[in-house]
């Protein structure tokens, strides 16, 4: 990686925050304590999330972080998503990954692709009550983005996309759909992949199947979805037709970025779990706090929790500032696969703190344990992390 040069007067730590971004940390800390906590279990047993919740966090501003205010947005920053993203997981996960989708990649992609046209239309949507998905995975296309079978062949006024998309997380709340799909062209003949911006209550043929009953982070929605014919207008193509692969991974380098505050979030909440239960739980007439046995392990998990923490703040600062998007596409990947092996090998073993009791349903440590595993797989899997990290040392594959 480059260094970058900067002037001595704005260095500083970089888990040291802004009194505006501290006083944002606060406000999501406690409404995650009061509004979510309560539901979390509830949530998790009925795999949706609660409806009267999503108004909260609509009227919290945390769908809109970085929209501006000229569209009804809080008119934050990039990292302030991130600080949402992080403290929203320490209390559970799968409402992190609702937030986390509507601002690093829907907002984002519209805000950074979209025209003015575009903008004025749907982000006061998404600001307001409406939430967004982003879709470009399908059956045959997980980690490679070129496979996409899904097409979009030009008619009068627009184009019909046809096909279907797989685990499209927050399908079952979105109305908003950023979708991804190739030109229909003559047989042998290679279409470009284009990003399209589909409203379902504007058009038909759009359907949205069951909600996929997953392992972890259960509150959160992941459907598969049917397009008929559904007609998007021309104005609705983001940036141009053909741009969608750059639209795509610059969006998704955000994601990961994402995904890592997430897990760093996650592990944080085993670790708290994990501290309080050992200063309660007594074993041989004292605290099992007491013994060398539990001190490893915690010291183990908080080391690696700080390096995750100065890992993600570090990349998501980068961002903030515009960095170059060679630098952030590796370092989002590192991101990523660091963080979610954080929070993997930290809630596994805040769970052996806990003994019998954590692994019983009902206990924190059970769930964070099932909501950690997907950090190694959405947006990009662990191998796949590592194929672009090596790509970045100018080595074959």
């Amino acid at each position: 990686m480059k260094n970058m040069t900067i002037n001595n007067s704005e260095v500083s730590p970089l888990t040291h925050l802004t009194e505006k971004e501290e006083r944002f940390r606060e406000r999501t800390q406690n409404f995650a304590k009061h509004y979510v906590m309560p539901l979390v279990f509830e949530m998790d047993k009925s795999a949706q999330i609660d409806r009267g919740l999503i108004e909260k966090i609509f009227e919290q501003g945390l769908m809109s972080i970085e929209i501006p205010i000229e569209y009804g947005g809080r008119n934050g920053s990039f990292f302030d998503s991130i600080i949402a993203i992080e403290e929203m997981a320490v209390v559970d996960p799968a409402v992190a990954v609702f937030i986390d989708v509507q601002n690093t990649l829907v907002i984002n992609t519209i805000m950074r692709w979209g025209t003015e046209e575009q903008k004025r239309k749907y982000l006061p949507m998404l600001a307001k009550n409406t939430v967004g998905a982003f879709s470009i995975t399908e059956k045959e296309a997980g980690s490679d983005a070129t496979a996409l079978s899904c097409k979009a062949k030009n008619v009068d006024g627009g184009y019909l996309l046809n096909g279907e998309k797989h685990w499209v997380t927050n399908a079952a709340e979105a109305d908003i759909f950023i979708i991804f799909a190739k030109e229909q062209k003559t047989e042998g003949e290679e279409g470009r992949l284009t990003a399209f911006i589909v409203d379902r209550r504007e058009t038909n043929g759009l359907t949205i199947c069951d909600s996929e009953e997953k392992m972890g982070i259960r509150a959160s929605s992941t459907c598969n979805i049917i397009l008929e014919n559904v007609f998007v207008p021309k104005e609705n193509v983001l940036r141009a037709i053909g741009r969608g692969l750059n639209i795509a991974l610059e969006t998704l380098t955000d994601g990961r970025i994402g995904i890592g505050a997430q897990m760093l979030g996650l592990a944080r909440g085993a670790f708290i779990a994990a501290v309080e239960y050992a200063q309660t739980r007594k074993q041989f007439g004292q605290t099992i706090s007491n013994f060398q046995g539990i001190h490893f392990p915690l010291a183990q998990m908080s080391t690696e929790i700080e390096a995750a923490r100065l890992f993600v703040y570090h990349v998501a600062r980068l961002k903030s500032a515009k960095s170059d998007f060679k630098e952030l596409f590796t370092l989002s990947s590192m991101t990523k696969l660091f963080a979610s092996q954080v929070a993997e090998k930290v809630v596994s073993q805040g769970l052996e703190i806990f003994g019998g009791k954590g692994y019983m349903k009902g206990n924190i440590l059970e769930k964070l344990y099932r909501d950690a595993k997907i950090g190694k797989i959405y947006e990009g899997t662990s191998n796949m992390q590592l194929r672009l990290i090596a790509r970045s040392f100018n080595i074959k594959i």
